[in-house]
C-alpha cells in the first residue's frame, strides 16, 4: 500500500472480469478491451495533486489508478459504475477511494462527499450509445457540479467528439480534442468539454 493506493488484484484478474461482465452486459461496457495505460494518461491530462475528480464508468480500474498515480488523494476521487462485477472489482483494487455502484445519469446524487465541487469528470462511457436526451442530462450535471474551471474529458472511438455541438450550444460548452490513443484497442480519440 503506497499513500492509501493500495492495488490488490493481478491485471489478468481484471481482464478475466472485463471479459465475463462484456458477454453478460455487452450493450453496458461499450468496448472490446480494457482501456490500455496510454488511453489512462492521455484521459487524465491537467490532472494532479490537489485535483477533486469524478470517474464515470470506472470500469476495471485503469484509468482509477492512473489518477490516482497523478497524485490525487484517495479522498478526493469518486468512481461510478453501474456494473456490479467491476463495482466489487474496484472496491477490491482501491479501497480508499470512494465507489458507488450507480447509473452516471444520477451523477449529482454522489458527489456530496467531495471537500468542494470536482475539477474534472472523466468519462469512460460509451456515450455514443446515448440518446440525445442522456447526453443532455449527463452533460448538463457534470457541469452543475463542475467547479467555474472544471473539465470533462470524454474518449470516444468514432473520431469526432460524441456530444453534438446542439448539446454544447444549449449548455454553452467547447469541445476540443486532446490526444489520439493509437496503442489502445480500438484507438480512441480524447476531447475535453469546458466552459466557453
Amino acid at each position: 500500500m503506497e499513500g492509501g493506493r493500495d492495488i490488490k488484484t493481478k491485471p489478468q484478474s481484471g481482464f478475466r472480469r472485463f471479459l465475463s461482465a462484456v458477454i453478460k452486459e455487452p450493450r453496458s461496457i461499450g468496448a472490446i478491451a480494457p482501456s490500455s495505460p496510454y488511453l489512462a494518461k492521455y484521459l487524465i491530462a491537467g490532472i494532479g495533486p490537489g485535483s477533486r475528480v469524478v470517474e464515470l464508468g470506472a470500469g476495471t480500474g485503469i484509468v482509477t489508478q492512473a489518477i490516482l498515480e497523478s497524485g490525487v488523494e484517495p479522498k478526493d476521487l469518486i468512481a461510478l459504475e453501474q456494473n456490479g462485477e467491476f463495482t466489487d472489482l474496484l472496491k477490491e483494487r482501491f479501497p480508499n477511494i470512494i465507489v458507488a455502484k450507480a447509473n452516471a445519469l444520477d451523477l449529482k446524487q454522489h458527489i456530496g462527499v467531495l471537500d468542494g465541487p470536482p475539477d474534472f469528470v472523466i468519462s469512460g462511457l460509451p456515450l455514443m450509445l446515448f440518446t440525445m436526451k442522456q447526453k443532455t442530462s449527463l452533460i448538463s450535471q457534470a457541469f452543475e457540479v463542475l467547479g467555474p474551471n472544471g473539465f470533462f474529458h470524454q474518449f470516444t472511438y468514432g473520431g469526432k467528439c460524441p456530444v453534438e455541438s446542439s448539446i454544447l450550444d444549449l449548455i454553452g460548452l467547447k469541445a476540443t480534442f486532446l490526444k489520439f490513443a493509437l496503442l489502445n484497442l480500438p484507438p480512441a480519440f480524447i476531447y475535453r468539454l469546458e466552459r466557453r
